[in-house]
């Protein structure tokens, strides 16, 4: 096989194919780009867009900026160069753009389980936010939970966690 096919499927993983070639129905999620076939493996630089069956999670993308402050320089350059091209390869979202005079630059992304996100861009670099609003896009929206423990089971052990302080004495 070559590298020159398109793929189909929207999977970011590593694929060990062995001696049977590469598996058409197991490819990787490129657009119109080539895959990298480098000894039987398919790699893969993407990161995995998050749908929750199949249904976008982010609603609406607001980019809040200032004018004419120096930490919205960095969103500004974004919002000339990226922005539009971001907004043309996701049109199931709705991008705001807001201008706050006096603040620090901000993306807010509004989900559709009611819940948001407020990432603030100060003096980032426009890849960084490009970055942040991808990031932002393939969020689910839910909260973070806070672990309790390091170790999460249903069926705790009776006898208790596993430990490398255990000490014997002879």
């Amino acid at each position: 096989m070559d590298g020159n096919h398109v793929c189909t499927l929207s999977f970011n993983v590593l694929i060990n194919q062995g001696d049977k070639g590469l598996d058409h129905a197991r490819c990787i999620k490129l657009g119109k780009k080539k895959c990298p076939i480098v000894a039987n493996y398919v790699e893969v630089a993407e990161w995995l867009e998050m749908a929750l069956r199949g249904a976008w999670q982010l609603q609406k993308l607001i980019v809040s900026y200032c004018d004419w402050g120096g930490s919205s320089r960095g969103i500004r350059a974004f919002m000339e160069s990226n922005l539009p091209a971001f907004k043309e390869n996701n049109p199931q979202l709705e991008v705001v753009t807001e201008l706050i005079r006096g603040q620090h630059p901000h993306l807010k992304g509004l989900y559709k389980n009611k819940n948001q996100r407020v990432l603030c861009v100060k003096n980032l670099t426009q890849d960084d936010i490009l970055l942040q609003a991808t990031r932002l896009r393939n969020a689910l929206g839910r909260k973070v939970v806070k672990l309790k423990t390091r170790h999460v089971t249903k069926h705790p052990s009776v006898q208790g966690t596993w430990t490398t302080d255990l000490k014997f004495e002879a």
